[in-house]
């Protein structure tokens, strides 16, 4: 069990001390330790056979010792001093090993290990080193902003809690900055904690910035020692906003277009590329001597061609420095002569003009009811087929969303015509009767008989095509008819007529049954006269032989008989 020695032990080991015969010490020994952890001192001494005590001492800066510890090698005991600074920091192991706990800077001493026999004294000194990493450098109290040609303070690069005192280098881009009369100024400080005895390191920067300063990182490093050598942290990178007068200005068309149109809005926008930007600029519209005050933009609205031309904008207190772009203004007229709903009648002369004014060339397209047309309508004597929805379009290519069109509407009226046509059907039992009609607007086509006046409803109608239509009828008339067809529009009433004669094919059937019939009556009736004759002729004979001479007289009438007999079998 540790306990502390007594006074009169202590003064009993002085006297021994002081009469003993004190043998040449050891060569000087180096422990390091880091601050905070544990410092192991083991004694370097070989322990004698008659060894009474072991007992650890450090030396003043007088000179003058100081015991902490004390060991018999007989009872295994171990004390220790009253030593504020060392209260419950301390062990000595058997071997007579020193061990002080959470090393602080003032342990940095002499320390000696002393082990002492009954005619003899042996020491082995030990000097301890201790050392202590600096925190990571940090730049602090940066300048919010640095202008050119102008020396000032960037900030102050710090690093704590270091032991032994480490250095602060500043660095350019990861170059060493030196200092240099006018333009780097360096100032290093440190200060020690009295408490602790640790270093804060301190280096202030005033720097003279160029443009070539802007986006360049700034850093500074700590060099410290460590038992191992010299080691170095670097802080992290600091990037200032430099500030620098305006040299150039800039003028720009916002949206940016390829082209601009009538009826766009744009705006100008005026750049200097001084930093901070200036926010104010003057501008300068075309044909406008005195400019306009206002922030880095202005806007037109609605613009027409008369904006095109060139624009200026300048700063307000150096109007010599100016920036100018030009502008166009790109229009397209389109003028259609005539246009909308135009009434004609058919064979007029209609001439059409589509005429163009625009800021470059222009492409011109005509359709016809949604139908490209391959060149321009032009028409010396009109046509039904020639009414329709004309359109005369027109763009610029280059230009987005620059069209234009007109339309014309064309009607083509004209009187009702009628022609009409006849076809037999080769049965030759109907009859075909065609009534051709063109005029605009549709004309309406009654069909009616001549003398009766009945009107024919069973008729059959082609599409109404260019003004064109027809309607037909099928008859097979019994007797001969006239036909008449009418057509009438707003304009005119007309009126045709068309002889049908009766079916001739059904006559001639007629005919010839009655002929047969005739035939066939005369065989008859001539078959009996031929009978009734040929039984006269018989009797007449049987007679005129017994009467020969009486009948002689009547035989020039008999002869006109048979004459007469033969003409009638013919």
């Amino acid at each position: 069990m540790a306990s502390k020695a007594s006074p009169s032990s202590r003064l009993v080991f002085c006297l021994l001390i002081s009469a003993a015969i004190l043998r040449p010490g050891l060569g000087w020994y180096t422990v390091n330790s880091a601050y905070g952890d544990t410092i192991i001192m083991p004694c370097r001494l070989d322990v004698p056979q008659n060894l009474m005590f072991g007992k650890w001492k450090y030396e003043k800066p007088d000179g003058s010792p100081v015991f902490i510890a004390f060991r018999s090698s007989t009872k295994k005991s171990v004390q220790y001093d009253d030593v504020p600074e060392y209260k419950d920091r301390l062990s000595l192991s058997e071997n007579y090993t020193l061990s002080i706990s959470n090393a602080k800077i003032s342990d940095e001493k002499r320390f000696v290990c002393m082990l002492v026999t009954e005619d003899n004294v042996f020491e082995a000194p030990t000097v301890v080193k201790v050392f202590k990493q600096p925190s990571k450098p940090e730049i602090i109290s940066k300048a919010p902003f640095l202008e050119t040609e102008q020396l000032k303070k960037l900030g102050n690069c710090i690093s704590k809690d270091s032991y032994p005192d480490g250095n602060i280098t500043w660095y350019r881009n990861g170059k060493v900055l030196q200092p240099l009369e006018g333009a780097v100024v360096i100032i290093f400080k440190k200060e020690m904690d009295p408490v602790t005895q640790l270093y804060t390191m301190t280096s202030s920067l005033e720097y003279k910035t160029s443009k070539a300063d802007v986006q360049m990182p700034f850093t500074c490093s700590v060099t410290y020692y460590e038992p191992s050598g010299q080691k170095t942290i670097h802080s992290e990178q600091a990037i200032f906003d430099i500030y620098y007068p305006t040299e150039q200005v800039t003028i720009q068309v916002l949206p940016p277009k390829t082209a601009i149109k009538e009826g766009d809005n744009i705006t100008l926008k005026c750049m200097g590329n001084g930093n901070p930007p200036p926010e104010e600029f003057l501008f300068y519209l075309p044909g406008q001597p005195e400019g306009i005050r206002s922030s880095n933009t202005y806007t037109l609205t609605d613009v027409r061609r008369n904006a095109t031309g060139d624009y200026r904008c300048s700063l307000i207190d150096k109007k010599s420095m100016t920036a100018s772009t030009a502008i166009t203004v790109h229009y397209l007229d389109l003028s259609l002569n005539p246009s909308g709903e135009v009434t004609k009648q058919l064979g007029d002369a209609l001439p059409v003009s589509c005429t163009i004014s625009a800021s470059r060339n222009a492409t011109v397209v005509w359709m016809k009811d949604n139908i490209r047309l391959r060149s321009s309508p032009s028409f010396s004597s009109l046509h039904y087929q020639d009414a329709g929805n004309y359109v005369c379009e027109t763009a610029l290519q280059e230009v987005e969303g620059l069209k234009k069109r007109e339309s014309l509407t064309l009607i083509v009226e004209g009187k009702p015509q009628i022609k009409m046509t006849k076809k037999t059907d080769p049965s030759g039992l109907s009859k075909t009767i065609i009534c051709h009609v063109e005029g605009f607007p549709k004309p309406a086509i009654q069909w009616t008989i001549t003398g009766t006046g009945s009107v024919i409803n069973q008729t059959e109608e082609s599409p109404y095509i260019n003004g064109r239509y027809y309607s037909k009828i099928i008859i097979s008339p019994e007797e001969n008819v006239t036909l008449t067809c009418t057509a009438e529009n707003q304009l005119e009433r007309t009126v045709n007529s068309l002889n049908v004669s009766a079916n001739e094919n059904r006559e001639k059937v007629n005919d010839q049954a009655k002929l047969i019939v005739g035939i066939v009556v005369g065989l008859l009736l001539a078959a009996l006269v031929a009978g009734v004759v040929y039984w006269l002729y018989m009797k007449k004979s049987k007679t005129a032989s017994k009467h020969v001479n009486k009948d002689l007289g009547n035989m020039e009438e008999n002869k006109k008989l048979e004459e007469n007999n033969h003409k009638t079998e013919a």
